[in-house]
This record gives C-alpha cells, structure tokens and sequence, in this order.
C-alpha cells in the first residue's frame, strides 16, 4: 500500500503546475485525500481535502480561488492543479488518504518539492 506525490518542480511566480497523487495497493477513489503542504520552518498546513465519490471539496483561504483538484479513478491518480502560484506556496508538498474524515495531519513521507521564484 502505497501513496506519492509527484509533479513538483521550480516554477516563477504567477505560474501552473500540476501534482499528482497516485496510489497503489488500494483503491484511491474510495477513500477521502487531503493534500498538505510544509513549508521550511513551518507547521504541516491541510490545503485542500476532497471526499470519495468526489461528494465535496474543501478549501484553505490561503489557496481558495487558486487551487483545485481532481480524479482519474482509471489512473488510481489525484491530481492537484495549482495556479497564480505566489512564493509563500513554496513547500514540499504531500497527500494523504484516510476513511471517511479528513486526516488532520499529512505531512509524512512521498511528498514533493515546489519551488515558486523568479
């Protein structure tokens, strides 16, 4: 039973980028994923969390307006498009599975590294 994230790179401000999470061992589509993200020196932040069957998908303020996600069930593969990418989005960034409920924490292992600067 796996989960990475991948996708991450360096990208100037104002940019795209999109990150994938995928899965093995399990079937991502029915759990809930939340993605979350550290920044150096920082705590663990929960971004953005969507619930299985795609039923709901709830927001941080600090990227509402900027950043959504999706699934590709046929992929085992979440994606998380993030757009207008400012320098404080810079931060490894993770995704997590749980049942039901959100996980409240994230920040483990298999993340992925976001570089956002000039």
């Amino acid at each position: 039973v796996q989960l990475q994230a991948s996708g991450g790179g360096l990208v100037q401000p104002g940019g795209s980028l999109r990150l994938s999470c995928t899965a093995s061992g399990f079937t991502l589509g029915a759990y809930t994923v939340g993605w979350f993200r550290q920044a150096p020196g920082k705590a663990c932040e929960r971004i953005l969390c969507i619930s299985s069957g795609d039923s709901g998908t709830s927001y941080a303020d600090s990227v509402k307006g900027r950043f959504t996600s999706s699934r590709d069930n046929a992929k085992n593969t979440l994606y998380l498009q993030m757009n207008s990418l400012k320098p404080e989005d810079t931060a490894v960034y993770y995704c997590a599975a749980s049942l039901g409920a959100c996980s409240a924490y994230g920040c483990h292992v298999g993340g992925t590294l976001v570089t956002v600067s000039s």
